[in-house]
C-alpha cells in the first residue's frame, strides 16, 4: 500500500472529471478494468445458472490458489484494489420522515470465464421491515440466551425497509424477484435477482440504472435515526460477489449473496464510490471517503459530494447542531491522512479521547500490519439514546461510543478507547483485507479483537475495576486485557467450532465466543510462536491478502509458512478453528517425604550388616539432632537427609506444551515439560529439600485453560497460588462484557 497511495489520488481525480458537465444517471459508467488473469474465451450460446454458496458454509480448509483475486497486490497496479464495481449514487434525505430516495447507476465486471445473465443484489435494510425476515426469526431464536445487540423492541412507525423502482439495462426494462439464497422464510426481502435483458459476457461489463427509496428504522441495530440524527447504513441496493474456482475453496463460479442473518455482517467486491447526498441546511455530514469542496446549496438544502475508491461498502451520517474536531496524521508510507471526529455537544467530552485513540491506532496498526492507504479516517458520536448505533465500522467511518464524563483509569475511558480502537481496527481486518463475515466471522471479529488487545497491552492500559464492589469482593483493581478475554470465551464448554459461520451457532451469547475465544487462541498461539514471530507472520498474512479476501486456510497457511512453524499452527487451528476442543490440565496431586535410612540387612564391607528398627531410629534421631546443631537458622523442609517429592498432573482436554514448575522448601526450584498426549503423568524428584507446591504454566502463557485455579497445588493448605486467578469470578463483570462482545 505504500507504493499505491499516489495512484489512489490520481484515480479520484479522474472519478471527478468523469463527473463534470454531466446530466446523473445518464452518463457513461467508468469502464472498470479487466483483472489479471481475466478470460477471453468466447462465451457460451447459451448461459449457464450459476448456484450460490451453500447456506452453511464457512471453516474453508482450502487454501486459495495463488493468484486468487488477480494475485497479491504488488504496488504496480493502476489502482489499489481490483474495482469490480462501481456505484455512482444521488441520495436526498426527508429527515421528518426518515426517508432516503435514491437513484443509483451501477456498473459490474464480470470477472468469470462465462456469460453471466442474472445477477443478484442485496436489500439489507429489508432485514427490518417485519417479523418476517430471517433477521427477526433468527432473533427470536438466538437471542433468548442474552449478549446480542439489536434486541430492542420495535414500535409502530419504526420499521425499516428498501423498495426497488425501475432497473434497466440499456434502457431496457427488466424483471426482478425476491430469492432466498440460504433457505429462509419467503417473507425475507433481502436478496433479489435481477433477470438481464442481455448476458453480461466473460469479462464484460453491464450497466444497471434504478431508483429505490429507503426507509429508515428508529435504529435497531447499527443503522437507523434517533431524533433527527441520521445513520444511512446497509441503505441501497448492493451486488453480491460472483466467487471463481480456487477463490476461498470455491470449485466452480458461485454466487455470494447471502440473507441478512441476525448475527451476520456483510462481504462485498471492492468498488468505486461516488456519492451525492442531499440533506437540509444546517445538517453536518459525515461519510466514507473524501468530501469533494464544499456542499452546493440548492434552496434549503445543502449537496455533498463524497468519492471513495478501493472499498467495499459505503455508509454516512447527517444530523443538525454536531460538532466536529480535526486532525492530521503522517505515517511512513501512507499519505496524509485528515481525521474528523464528530459528536454532539452533549458528548463533548468523548471528542478529544476518541481522537486521540483513533491516532494512536492509525501508528499501531499501519506500524505492525501495514500503511494505512486512505486519505480520511472519520468518527462518529452517537447522541444519547442511540447506543445501538454506536460500535459499528465501513470503511474509513464508524461509529465509536458517548460518555460525558472521561475520567483517567477508569472503566468509561477503557471502554471508549477500546471501543474506538476496536472499530478503527476493522478498517484492516474488515475493510481492506475484506473477509467474508457472513461465513468466516472469525477472520474479522476475532482477529481484530486479538490485534486490538495487542494494541491495548502495548499502551499499558488494562480494564480498571475501580468501583467499591469489585474491592468488596477482593478483585484486582486493574485487569489485563487478555485475561478479561478468556473470562468470557466459554473454555470449558464451547459450543462451536470458531470458524464456524454467522448464523449456525446455538445462541448469540456462544456467537460472541468469535470474539473473545479467537482473541484467547491467537494469543496463546503467540505465547508459543513468540511475540516477534506473531508480529511478522501477521504482517505477511497482511502484505499477501490486503484488497483480496482470505478464507481461513489462507490464513493457516499464511501463519504456518511465515512462522516456520506448520505444526503449531495446524495443532491450534485443529483444535479450535475447526473444532470445539478444551483444554483443563491440573496439578492433581503433590506429596513430599524424606528419604530416611530403612532397617534391615545392607552388604558392608562385603559382609551382610543388620540393623533393626530401633537402631535405625536411633541413628535418624542421632543425625538429625547433629545436623540441627550445625545448622541453627535452616529452613523449615530441610535437614540431614534428602525429600522426594511427587507430582501428579492430568489432562482432562486436548493436549497442549505444558512446563511444571515445583518450588522446594530451600526456594529452589526444578521445571519440566509435559508435551505428549497422555491422560496423567507423573513426575519425581529428590532434592535436598521438601516440596512445597507445584504449578502448571507458572509464567500464565496458556489462557485457553478452562480452569486456571487447578493449576497449582500446594502439600500444605495454602490458597495463594489459586488467588492469583481469583478474577475468574466472571458473574461480577458478566454485564460489561455482554457489552463488549457485541461490538
Amino acid at each position: 500500500m505504500r507504493r499505491q497511495a499516489g495512484r489512489l489520488v490520481r484515480f479520484v481525480a479522474a472519478g471527478l472529471l468523469l463527473c463534470v458537465g454531466s446530466v446523473w444517471g445518464q452518463a457513461a459508467a467508468p469502464a472498470l478494468p479487466a483483472p489479471a488473469g481475466a478470460s477471453t474465451v468466447a462465451p457460451p450460446a447459451v448461459p449457464v445458472e450459476i448456484p450460490f454458496a451453500s447456506p452453511h458454509a464457512g471453516s474453508v480448509r482450502t487454501p486459495s490458489a495463488p493468484d486468487a483475486w488477480g494475485g497479491p497486490r504488488n504496488g504496480q497496479e493502476a489502482t489499489l484494489s481490483d474495482r469490480v464495481v462501481s456505484y455512482r449514487i444521488q441520495a436526498r434525505l426527508d429527515p421528518d420522515k426518515h426517508t432516503v430516495d435514491g437513484q443509483q447507476q451501477l456498473t459490474w465486471h464480470n470477472r468469470s470465464d462465462r456469460p453471466v445473465s442474472a445477477v443478484f443484489l442485496h436489500m439489507y435494510l429489508n432485514a427490518f421491515e417485519g417479523e418476517g425476515s430471517t433477521f427477526f426469526t433468527e432473533r427470536a431464536l438466538l437471542a433468548a440466551a442474552g449478549g446480542a445487540r439489536g434486541t430492542a423492541e420495535v414500535k409502530k412507525g419504526e420499521w425499516g425497509y428498501i423498495d426497488l423502482g425501475n432497473v434497466e439495462q440499456d434502457g431496457a426494462a427488466l424483471k426482478w424477484s425476491y430469492v432466498h439464497p440460504d433457505g429462509g422464510p419467503a417473507t425475507d426481502h433481502t436478496v433479489i435477482r435481477v433477470d438481464l435483458a442481455q448476458p453480461v459476457p466473460a469479462g464484460g461489463n453491464v450497466t444497471l440504472d434504478m431508483n429505490f427509496h429507503s426507509q429508515l428504522p428508529r435504529v435497531i441495530e447499527r443503522t437507523g435515526y434517533v431524533g433527527q440524527f441520521h445513520l444511512v447504513a446497509q441503505w441501497f441496493p448492493k451486488i453480491g460477489v460472483l466467487e471463481l474456482p480456487g477463490e476461498r475453496g470455491a470449485t466452480e463460479p458461485r454466487w455470494n449473496v447471502h440473507e441478512f442473518h441476525f448475527s451476520s455482517e456483510f462481504y462485498a467486491d471492492f468498488a468505486e464510490y461516488d456519492v451525492r447526498m442531499t440533506v437540509p441546511k444546517g445538517y453536518v455530514v459525515g461519510a466514507v471517503g473524501e468530501q469533494q469542496g464544499e456542499p452546493v446549496p440548492e434552496g434549503n438544502e445543502l449537496t455533498w459530494h463524497f468519492i471513495q475508491g478501493d472499498v467495499h461498502d459505503f455508509a454516512w451520517m447527517a444530523a443538525p447542531g454536531y460538532k466536529t474536531l480535526d486532525s492530521d496524521w503522517n505515517g511512513p508510507g501512507s499519505p496524509k491522512v485528515r481525521v474528523r471526529v464528530i459528536y454532539p455537544p452533549e458528548y463533548a467530552a468523548s471528542a478529544k479521547p476518541v481522537l486521540k485513540a483513533t491516532l494512536d491506532s492509525l501508528s499501531y496498526f499501519s506500524d505492525t500490519l501495514g500503511p494505512y492507504p486512505y486519505k480520511t479516517v472519520t468518527a462518529v458520536v452517537p447522541p444519547f439514546n442511540a447506543s445501538e448505533a454506536g460500535g459499528m465500522e465501513y470503511p474509513t467511518f464508524f461509529t465509536a461510543e458517548a460518555y460525558d464524563n472521561v475520567k483517567p483509569k477508569t472503566m468509561d475511558e477503557y471502554m471508549l478507547d477500546f471501543v474506538t480502537i476496536h472499530e478503527f481496527g476493522h478498517g484492516y481486518f474488515y475493510g481492506l483485507l475484506a473477509s467474508n463475515e457472513f461465513e468466516e466471522p472469525m477472520l474479522d471479529e476475532g482477529l481484530n479483537e486479538y490485534w486490538d488487545e495487542r494494541m491495548l497491552r502495548e499502551r499499558g492500559q488494562p480494564l480498571y475495576l475501580t468501583q467499591p464492589l469489585w474491592q468488596f469482593f477482593g478483585v484486582q483493581p486493574a485487569m489485563p486485557v487478555f485475561m478479561l478475554e478468556r473470562m468470557f470465551a466459554t473454555l470449558s464448554r464451547p459450543s462451536d467450532p470458531l470458524g464456524q459461520n454467522a448464523w449456525d451457532r446455538l445462541s448469540s451469547g456462544d456467537y460472541v465466543t468469535v470474539y473473545t475465544r479467537t482473541a484467547t487462541a491467537m494469543h496463546d498461539l503467540e505465547e508459543r510462536l513468540g511475540k516477534d514471530v506473531m508480529e511478522k507472520a501477521f504482517k505477511d498474512y497482511y502484505a499477501r491478502w490486503h484488497f483480496r479476501h482470505p478464507s481461513i486456510a489462507d490464513l493457516q497457511a499464511s501463519l504456518s509458512e511465515s512462522s516456520g512453524k506448520p505444526d503449531v499452527v495446524a495443532q491450534v487451528f485443529n483444535q479450535y478453528v475447526f473444532g470445539t476442543d478444551r483444554i483443563d490440565d491440573r496439578v492433581s496431586d503433590i506429596t513430599s517425604d524424606e528419604v530416611l535410612p530403612l532397617a534391615g540387612t545392607v552388604m558392608k564391607d562385603g559382609r551382610r550388616v543388620e540393623t533393626s528398627s530401633e537402631e535405625n531410629e536411633a541413628a535418624i534421631d542421632k543425625q538429625r539432632e547433629a545436623w540441627n546443631k550445625a545448622h541453627p537458622d535452616a529452613k523449615k523442609g530441610t535437614g540431614p537427609f534428602p525429600w522426594k517429592t511427587v507430582v501428579t498432573v492430568w489432562r482432562d482436554g486436548s493436549s497442549v506444551p505444558q512446563t511444571l514448575k515445583v518450588s522446594f522448601a530451600d526456594g529452589s526450584t526444578e521445571t519440566v515439560r509435559w508435551d505428549d498426549q497422555r491422560r496423567w503423568a507423573r513426575f519425581a524428584f529428590t532434592k535436598p529439600a521438601k516440596g512445597v507446591s507445584a504449578e502448571l504454566d507458572p509464567a500464565q502463557k496458556i489462557y485457553l485453560d478452562a480452569n486456571k485455579l487447578n493449576d497449582s497445588r500446594t502439600v500444605e493448605s495454602n490458597h495463594a497460588a489459586s488467588n492469583r486467578w481469583g478474577a475468574d469470578f466472571a458473574a461480577l463483570i458478566q454485564g460489561i462484557y455482554a457489552f463488549l462482545g457485541t461490538l
